[in-house]
C-alpha cells in the first residue's frame, strides 16, 4: 500500500462543489467526469494548471475507476470535488480489501503484466484515504493538486 495512506471507516460527508454519480461504467466515464467537472470550474478563468496536472487527474481517475471494476466488484459511488486548486476523487466499489501492490516480477523474474495501477495513484495523488463503508465495500478517496509542483 502507499506509504501515506489512512485507513478508517466513514459514510459520505458533504463536501463543496461535489459533482456525485452512482460511478461511471469505464474508466473513460470516469475521465470524462473529471473533464466536465474542471471545464466548469475553470470556464472563463484560465485553466487548472499545464497539461501535465491535468493528465494526472485523468489517470488517477482512470486507474481508481479500473481498479474498483477489475477487484472490488464494480464502482458503487463516484465523486469528483474541485476545492481551491485540488481535485478529491473518490470512488467506491463492493469490496473490503484493501489496495496491494503487486509484485513487478514473477517468480520466474518477468516482469508482469497489470498490477501497476496501485503504484500509479500513489506517485500522482496524495493525502489518500481508504475508508471502508458501513454497508460493505470501501472508499477510495485521492487528491490531485491542480498547480504544477
Amino acid at each position: 500500500m502507499c506509504g501515506e495512506h489512512r485507513t478508517h471507516s466513514t459514510d459520505t460527508a458533504a463536501l463543496p462543489e461535489r459533482s456525485r454519480s452512482s460511478g461511471p461504467r469505464s474508466p473513460a466515464e470516469a475521465r470524462q467526469a473529471v473533464r466536465h467537472a474542471l471545464e466548469g470550474r475553470f470556464r472563463g478563468r484560465g485553466g487548472p494548471g499545464d497539461d501535465d496536472v491535468v493528465g494526472d487527474a485523468l489517470l488517477v481517475a482512470s486507474e481508481l475507476t479500473t481498479n474498483a471494476i477489475l477487484h472490488g466488484g464494480g464502482v458503487t459511488d463516484f465523486e469528483v470535488t474541485l476545492v481551491d486548486r485540488e481535485l478529491r476523487l473518490s470512488v467506491s466499489d463492493r469490496s473490503d480489501q484493501l489496495p496491494l501492490t503487486a509484485r513487478r516480477v514473477d517468480e520466474r523474474g518477468r516482469l508482469r503484466v497489470g498490477g501497476h495501477g496501485w503504484p500509479i495513484i500513489c506517485r500522482l495523488a496524495r493525502d489518500i484515504v481508504v475508508s471502508t463503508l458501513h454497508n460493505g465495500g470501501k472508499r477510495i478517496t485521492a487528491v490531485v493538486p491542480l498547480s504544477p509542483a
